[in-house]
């Protein structure tokens, strides 16, 4: 029977990433054109691993992150989520392991400042570790947000 990859294992597995691919009009519909950067899962969790305590960052401004590292038009929004996922449980997996400094996942928003469900602990969570770095939480109704999450972002990462 295989054995099952660790978080940390498909953190480190770059499957030849990064790399930046041309989008044109019939490659894409929902996309808008021009180059694309597909990152590698590391260099998502080394953007988040920098957010430092109080401060925020959603999604969106480590796609533009990793956009102008690689000098691309845009970066992939699935695979970033997905890359944000994969080190969020990293996390969790180290912490389990008793190590203290692991990636702040909880300071990573989805757009418009939501809270990301899918994160270890969901809401719940999420919604305790904010609170305990001085940021508040309101709910509009299934969907939980940072307040004025805007004002807390990071400037420079």
């Amino acid at each position: 029977m295989k054995r099952r990859k660790s978080w940390r294992e498909k953190l480190a597995d770059s499957k030849d990433l990064p790399k930046v691919q041309k989008f044109d009009k019939k490659r894409s519909r929902n996309w808008p054109t021009g180059t694309c950067v597909i990152p590698a899962p590391i260099e998502v969790d080394e953007i988040m691993k920098k957010v430092p305590k109080g401060k925020l960052i959603t999604i969106n401004e480590i796609r533009e992150i990793l956009a102008k590292k690689h000098s691309a038009d845009f970066g992939c929004p699935i695979t970033t989520g997905i890359f944000s996922w994969i080190a969020a449980h990293t996390a969790e997996e180290e912490a389990a392991e008793g190590k203290k400094r692991i990636t702040p996942y909880w300071r990573t928003l989805k757009t418009g400042g939501q809270l990301n469900p899918k994160y270890p602990g969901g809401i719940e969570n999420l919604k305790h570790k904010l609170e305990s770095e001085g940021h508040t939480i309101i709910s509009k109704g299934k969907k939980y947000t940072v307040a004025d999450y805007e004002k807390s972002l990071v400037k420079k990462v």
